[in-house]
């Protein structure tokens, strides 16, 4: 069973390059195989769908970067009502396809038309949000008392795996930004861009402190079922056919020196906080 701790933030430890939302043409990449991210892409703990129904006031919910709906489908099981918000107009028909509500625009252009809602979460999407903007938004659209959550998974694959995969990314695109040998350590690794979503919150001046949330939990992966998830990163998604080929080869001969399976070790991390002040009243300018 997945298991949760909370507790405060620590202090934010910015990391130099590229903001991510900034990179438009990443964000937007992930419809190009949208079934595949749907069929490939792991949902959430049931836990962490458990802490979100339980620390909104009420089940009206907002999806940012919903993309093909998953952790939206959790929560209209769980019993909320979910509208979506996707840059993608790919990623955002299959949401519909399987019953979800979707509007496509990116959050901080996003027109609520008068709507609010009890939480506004984001699966694998925050990261793509201006982080002082898009919480500024939240703040307008949340009821008072409500949840802001924004959720990553973090996966920490074998090392000879995480070495396979470094090592052929690095050769397939050697002017690559990507650090894949630091970025698949340890989910301590994404204190960085959790304190980002932490400074965001707190200069939008409309919540309380934030908490983070972390479940852990373990997935296992045949070959096949792990080659067919990679193509869905946002590093391999705008990569040359040859030059994915030459990662998927690197990395599956490394799962197949450990007898073609593996047992994935993920964190679900999140930041959650609580909308404050009374009806109207909206986020420090």
């Amino acid at each position: 069973m997945p298991t949760i701790s909370r507790g405060h933030v620590p202090p934010p430890e910015h990391s130099p390059g590229r903001e991510p939302h900034r990179a438009r043409e990443i964000a937007e990449s992930f419809g190009a195989d949208a079934g595949r991210y749907d069929r490939t892409r792991p949902a959430y703990p049931e836990a962490l769908v458990e802490a979100v129904v339980s620390a909104s006031p009420g089940p009206e919910i907002l999806d940012v970067g919903a993309g093909t709906g998953i952790e939206a489908r959790q929560l209209q099981a769980a019993g909320c009502t979910v509208l979506g918000v996707e840059p993608d107009e790919r990623m955002a028909e299959f949401a519909r396809r399987t019953g979800v509500e979707v509007e496509v625009a990116t959050f901080e252009a996003w027109d609520p038309a008068g709507r609010t809602f009890d939480a506004v979460v984001a699966g694998q999407a925050w990261h793509w949000v201006d982080p002082v903007a898009g919480a500024a938004k939240a703040a307008r659209v949340l009821r008072p008392g409500g949840l802001l959550a924004a959720f990553w998974h973090v996966f920490q694959l074998p090392p000879d795996v995480a070495e396979a995969f470094a090592e052929a990314y690095r050769r397939a695109v050697p002017d690559s930004p990507f650090d894949f040998r630091a970025a698949m350590s340890a989910p301590d690794t994404y204190q960085g861009l959790l304190a980002k979503v932490v400074d965001g919150i707190r200069e939008a001046g409309a919540f309380g402190e934030p908490e983070q949330w972390r479940f852990d939990w373990e997935r296992s992966y045949t070959r096949e079922e792990w080659l067919d998830q990679m193509p869905t990163s946002g590093a391999l998604t705008r990569l040359p056919p040859d030059a994915l080929a030459e990662v998927l080869e690197s990395v599956g001969a490394a799962v197949d020196a450990m007898g073609g399976a593996f047992t994935m070790r993920y964190a679900t991390v999140a930041v959650a906080t609580t909308r404050t002040g009374t009806a109207g009243t909206g986020p420090r300018a």
